[in-house]
């Protein structure tokens, strides 16, 4: 139960207990006056002196609510937000202002507490410039070496990928961490050569339909000795590898003894991997405007995967209003032969699959692809987080829990030239994601179920937004 809750509930005791200790100081002094006419004398008496009781509790709670109780939840949560989320910005004092010592004492530890993240920072940068370096050295040897790469974890989820696999995997689907395997292969070739692997111990060779579309590809699967899981090696000859391109990496080792067989309800909040999207439109009305954009982002164990994103425009079929170009800048010649929202819904849908949807203010964006899926068949039954209702269990109701305001309180710069772009305003939105997980984890919301009914105690704030 919230502070202010609280204080409003005790309000409320006293307010009826004076209430009742007047009427009964009433009721003994009328028994003992035993006089017949003036129960009506003793009677308004104790309504007026009730309702004044009652006028003066509440405005007291109303000083006591704006200048203290509201104070300490918004101190609370900045304190939260440096501990969590290693927000830098000053403590806001003047808000406190009521609170006697508890601000001045509070800045104190927070910059008690920055000098110390700041020396560990020290030490974790140089540690991580380390192992950048160690990277960049295995890219570059990997480079000479063209042979797509692909490590799993026994639930057949990717765990690493190298460049020429993500160039053949993008033939089928997008690739990404964390996912499954079957979104791009065929799930039966894949299962019988693991449990081959599983017995035997010894590299299987394979050939893996596609999950889409005609293609297949020549595969060895290999054991990873006593760790978990297996690497696949994609040998098709068809696939256009670029030897002296760069080869990024992209890998999550975590995700080895990650478990895979529990419900999404059910994990961490850290397990879990999300995709952060946002849309611009023809306008304000989902019933009847289109999309013309759509950006989207993944974030995987609180970092934004790079390279792992959506930025596509989309024909809406229609002319796109002055005045919505005037927002987000999209004309009429740059949708001109961009694939419809058919292909992109689908694309989107695919990139999605295993994930949370996050979005801001996400009932208006989902409208527009609940609207398409009615003739497209497509089914939009993933959980759905709203960064709205995250900031309203962080930072209380009564807060302003735009983009701009949330982005601001978790200090997070949103460049000018990518303000309402899809993918710019989906970014900052996985940021804003990135920052509240540790600070949702501070408050004991551990795991998806528990965010998800916590959220929904909020949900009337999406309803005034839209």
């Amino acid at each position: 139960m919230r502070l202010r809750l609280r204080i409003f509930l005790f309000f409320c005791l006293l307010a009826l207990g004076g209430s009742a200790a007047i009427g009964l100081g009433l009721w003994a002094g009328y028994a003992r006056a035993g006089v017949g006419q003036a129960v009506d004398s003793f009677v308004i008496a104790g309504l007026i002196a009730v309702l004044g009781l009652c006028a003066l509790t509440v405005g007291i709670w109303l000083l006591f609510d704006e200048n203290v109780a509201r104070p300490i939840e918004r101190l609370a949560a900045q304190l939260r937000g440096r501990a969590h989320a290693g927000v830098e910005a000053d403590l806001d004092l003047h808000g406190v202002r009521y609170l006697g010592d508890l601000g001045p004492a509070a800045a104190a530890m927070a910059g008690q507490l920055s000098a110390s993240t700041l020396a560990t920072a020290g030490a974790v940068a140089a540690e991580t410039a380390r192992l950048e370096a160690e990277k960049a050295r295995l890219a570059s040897l990997l480079t000479e070496v063209p042979i797509a790469t692909v490590l799993l974890n026994p639930g057949h989820q990717i765990v690493l990928y190298d460049g020429q696999a993500a160039g053949m995997l993008a033939q089928v689907a997008h690739p990404r961490l964390n996912a499954s395997l079957f979104d791009y292969l065929d799930r039966g070739a894949i299962e019988t050569a693991y449990t081959r692997l599983a017995k035997t111990g010894q590299e299987v060779t394979l050939v893996a339909p596609c999950t889409h579309g005609e293609l297949s590809f020549r595969c060895r699967m290999k054991p990873l000795g006593d760790a978990p899981g297996y690497l696949l090696i994609l040998d098709d000859s068809t696939a256009e590898i670029a030897p002296e391109a760069p080869r990024p990496l992209v890998y999550d080792f975590a995700l080895l003894d990650q478990p895979h067989d529990l419900a999404l309800e059910a994990r961490r909040l850290e397990d879990l991997a999300y995709v952060v999207f946002d849309t611009e439109t023809t306008g304000l009305l989902p019933h009847k405007d289109e999309i013309v954009q759509l950006g989207a982002v993944r974030v995987l164990r609180g970092r934004i995967l790079p390279g792992e994103e959506i930025d596509q425009l989309v024909d809406p079929g229609r002319r796109i209003p002055p005045a919505s170009t005037r927002v987000h800048g999209i004309t009429d010649a740059m949708v001109a032969g961009a694939p419809g929202i058919d292909s992109v819904a689908a694309s989107f849908n695919r990139f999605a699959n295993g994930a949370v949807i996050v979005a801001h203010n996400a009932p208006f964006d989902m409208a527009f692809l609940r609207r398409q899926a009615k003739h497209s068949g497509l089914v939009w039954d993933h959980p759905i987080l709203d960064t709205v209702l995250l900031s309203a269990v962080l930072f209380g109701t009564t807060e302003s829990h735009t983009l701009d305001a949330i982005c601001t309180r978790l200090g997070i710069a949103i460049p000018k030239d990518r303000r309402h772009t899809a993918l710019g305003d989906a970014r900052a939105t996985a940021e804003v994601l990135c920052r509240m997980l540790p600070m949702l984890k501070a408050q004991g919301l551990e795991t998806l179920g528990a965010l998800l009914e916590e959220t929904r105690r909020h949900g009337r704030l999406l309803e005034d937004l839209n």
